[in-house]
């Protein structure tokens, strides 16, 4: 026994900093929490902020999702994350910091596009701009990517209305800014044409997978089990990154750069599967989506993907040339619902308690790098994470609860953890 346990898996970070703590676990929650590195060494974080207590807060709330109020915040650490600086609030969620030449800037939704910018590195903040009108979005905060001197990101848009969680009509739209252009302005972007899950990917031409794992009715929410808080929601897809395939020997690169793929959470009630799509630049400059086919000419909608159950970031590293995975690891998806410990958020696949590493050459054979951090409680999340490159770590923002949280889903802090040397979990 002595022998094996010098090679039993160990939690890379564990040990932890709290960049917020909801001051009413009960009643305020904390979300979305994105992250990003700049060049002088300052990190940058954001999160946002919901519940029926959030009212007692200050801050620029909005009613956003469910009816209820929101708000983000802004922090920055100049001291490799361990202390850090609140600089200013938002009114919108699901933001995502990024750069784009000398401009750090943060991009959301209040049900329409939001995006502000900072040319200080976090210290003051343009008034928030607005992006779409009369629309409904989504997101949380995915990757960015960089490419010919422009930015691309995925938010979502909601295309219809429905009872209940609406990833079967979203469309995850790229968006496509010149790097050098002021990107609070809408003329400075360049979207994408809409694809919907609903309209493409019909439950009764999915076979052999067992994908939906269970019945859903179209268009409706319904519960799994006697206990109405375990919600079953039609399939379809989510919290969407993009990845760029420049290696020659891949089968999805494409020579002449215009193609990008879009690696979604896939929403099947089962584990283990992302879904995809791609887009491709056109002559004229617009973009247009469309399903993956395989070499074989069958269409790809879900591929293999640790963790592709719950919100995942995927982050390429150019130096080693490999995609790194942060995700929530599953291990009991198959206990019927009706044998979930109560602290157990929702369905069987939603395990939040259990975050880990995993790298690839092409987002397809993803090799398992560590866990990142982890609880013994699945109350005590540890989830929805976001990462970015420090020189030689990772450092990665959690959406995290500890046992005075209200459950694993509405997570009562939001922690840093730093896995140093990341590039040497590489074998």
């Amino acid at each position: 026994m002595a022998g094996a346990e010098q090679f039993r898996v160990r939690p890379l970070a564990n040990d932890f900093v709290r960049v917020y703590e909801s001051p009413d676990p009960n009643n305020i929650y904390t979300y979305s929490p994105g992250i990003v590195a700049l060049p002088s060494g300052r990190l940058v974080a954001t999160l946002d902020l919901s519940g029926s207590g959030i009212g007692n807060l200050p801050g620029p709330k909005q009613i956003i999702e469910h009816g209820q109020e929101w708000f983000g915040k802004v922090f920055v650490s100049d001291d490799q994350g361990r202390t850090w600086t609140h600089k200013t609030d938002f009114p919108f969620m699901h933001a995502r910091p990024f750069l784009a030449g000398q401009s750090l800037y943060v991009i959301g939704h209040c049900n329409y596009l939001c995006i502000m910018r900072s040319d200080d590195e976090g210290e003051t903040w343009n008034k928030t701009a607005i992006l779409t009108e009369s629309e409904t979005w989504h997101q949380a905060p995915s990757n960015v990517h960089y490419a010919n001197g422009n930015v691309y990101l995925v938010m979502e848009r909601i295309t219809a209305a429905m009872n209940g969680w609406p990833c079967s009509v979203m469309a995850p739209v790229l968006m496509r800014g010149k790097v050098s252009d002021d990107l609070t302005l809408r003329e400075n972007w360049t979207f994408a044409s809409e694809l919907v899950f609903r309209d493409e990917i019909h439950d009764d031409d999915l076979n052999y997978f067992g994908v939906p794992f269970f019945s859903a009715v179209r268009g409706e929410k319904v519960s799994l089990t006697a206990n109405t808080t375990r919600w079953l929601h039609p399939i379809g897809w989510l919290e969407t990154n993009v990845v760029q395939f420049t290696d020659k020997d891949h089968y999805f690169h494409d020579p002449a750069g215009r193609t990008f793929h879009l690696w979604a959470r896939a929403n099947t009630h089962g584990t283990g599967y992302a879904a995809i799509a791609k887009v491709v630049e056109n002559d004229d400059g617009t973009m247009t989506t469309s399903l993956v086919n395989a070499p074989s000419g069958k269409t790809m909608t879900f591929v293999p993907c640790p963790g592709g159950q719950m919100k995942f970031h995927i982050l390429f590293d150019e130096k080693q040339r490999l995609y790194w995975l942060l995700s929530s690891q599953s291990t009991d998806s198959m206990t019927r619902a009706e044998c979930l410990p109560p602290d157990r958020y929702n369905l069987p696949n939603g395990e939040r308690h259990r975050l880990q590493l995993h790298f690839s050459k092409n987002c397809i054979d993803w090799c398992f790098a560590g866990i990142v951090s982890m609880t013994n409680s699945p109350k005590e999340a540890r989830h929805y994470a976001s990462m970015a490159i420090a020189g030689d770590d990772l450092v990665v923002l959690s959406r995290s609860g500890d046992e005075r949280a209200a459950n694993a889903h509405n997570g009562n802090f939001i922690s840093f953890h730093r896995v140093r040397d990341f590039r040497g979990l590489v074998y």
